[in-house]
């Protein structure tokens, strides 16, 4: 042991701390201070019960066997022994004791253990969840997608938040045409849009074999845009004329399907009208509008008129072509043309049309085309055989632009 000074302070060296808690008797691990704080998982616990009282005929105590001689170390063991039983009124698992102890009802968990079904993927946790919702609308041909909301989002940028917006594409045949995209709103996590987004010309056999691809992005101002999370939606899974509710987690991106035929991908939409004219012994073509043309000029827009031709054409005198829309994707033309063909000849013939970008001082550039008539397929035969079928009525329908069209001259 350390010596002292007169006046000076007892101080206790670790060793001799050590020596004391230990010494004399058995080794005995040291108990930590939590042990005395417990946690008790479900607030403050009930006051501890009182001991029964012993029954009368119990033998009562000789003070003599109270009066027995103690060591030191017995002293020690009945404390630590005091506070594990006074632990042990309020949940505290005492020491293991040799006897046979009853069996304890399992602890219930505490209130603030996490709710496992509450939680979602791990993409769900990590890339957030998107509220949107979808309406096929039949009668006009039109596919509504309205971009609710989203919440909890991948952080993309240095202050922890990021710039969102989201991305729309129609699958197969994803490009610049059937894009469609919401506003950017800043420095969020939980971004609420509520903004409708359109496609036109979408026709029953789309219905059925598209997929509406879903994107949220991050919008930098120096750099290219972040992909944060995706997700697909089979239009087949729509009703006609019902708005569908959705509430999906993203994921991570999906690959593209790239065994699709590049040759037919989709350049945009057209509506025609076809009308066989008793009157006027003749064929009326009428170019409503497009739809989601492919942007052909450097400021994203293309600069639109249609041409259309009825082959076989000997004296090349069958071609139209309407006006020029500028700066547009979205073009109205509202035009109609006249052949004048018996009805008869019309099942010997092709009805084709072309949509041009119109270019100051070069080449018109080509933007897609259609064919219809007997020798075409799907919608495309199925307009202009009831065309032939019913004669003096008007028959509208959309049709998918391809940037080939077989038999087409690709100059202007």
């Amino acid at each position: 042991m350390t010596l002292r000074r007169r006046g000076e302070k007892a101080t206790i060296s670790i060793q001799e701390h050590m020596a004391i808690d230990v010494c004399p008797g058995p080794i005995r691990p040291i108990k930590q201070i939590s042990d005395y704080f417990p946690r008790f998982p479900r607030g403050l616990p009930p006051t501890a019960a009182p001991r029964a009282p012993a029954p009368p005929d119990a033998p009562a105590r000789s003070p003599a066997a109270s009066a027995s001689p103690r060591s030191p170390s017995d002293g020690a063991r009945d404390d630590d022994e005091d506070v594990d039983q006074l632990f042990g009124a309020y949940g505290a698992s005492p020491g293991p004791s040799p006897g046979p102890s009853p069996a304890r009802p399992p602890a219930k968990p505490p209130e603030d253990e996490p709710d496992v079904d509450g939680y979602e993927s791990d993409d769900c946790t990590a890339l957030g969840t998107l509220d949107f919702s979808l309406l096929y609308d039949q009668e006009n041909n039109a596919l509504h997608c309205t971009i609710s909301k989203a919440k909890g989002l991948k952080p993309m940028d240095h202050n922890g938040l990021a710039d969102p917006y989201v991305k729309l594409h129609l699958l197969p045949g994803a490009s610049k045409a059937n894009k469609l995209r919401t506003k950017t709103l800043r420095n969020t996590l939980n971004p609420s849009w509520n903004e409708t987004l359109t496609y036109y010309g979408i026709t029953d056999e789309d219905m059925v074999r598209k997929t509406l691809r879903i994107s949220v992005c991050d919008e930098d101002k120096f750099r290219h845009n972040e992909f944060i999370g995706e997700t697909r939606v089979p239009l087949k899974k729509l009703k006609p004329n019902h708005t569908k509710t959705f509430s999906i987690c993203l994921e991570k991106q999906l690959p593209v399907d790239k065994a699709e035929d590049k040759s037919l991908e989709e350049r945009g939409r057209i509506l025609i009208s076809l009308k066989y004219s008793s009157q006027k012994q003749g064929l009326l073509v009428g170019i409503v509008r497009c739809a989601h043309l492919a942007a052909m000029d450097a400021n994203g827009y293309s600069d639109p008129y249609v041409k259309t031709y009825l082959k076989p054409d000997v004296d090349k005198k069958s071609k139209h072509k309407t006006a020029v829309k500028k700066k547009t994707l979205n073009p109205e033309f509202n035009e109609e043309f006249c052949y004048e063909i018996k009805h008869g000849d019309l099942a010997q013939k092709t009805l084709e049309v072309t949509v041009w970008d119109y270019d100051i001082g070069k080449s018109n550039d080509f933007i897609g085309g259609v064919v219809l008539g007997i020798n075409a397929k799907g919608e495309r035969l199925k307009h202009w055989f009831d065309c032939l079928k019913n004669k003096d009525k008007r028959i509208e329908r959309w049709h998918t632009l391809t940037n080939e069209l077989p038999g087409a001259v690709l100059s202007d």
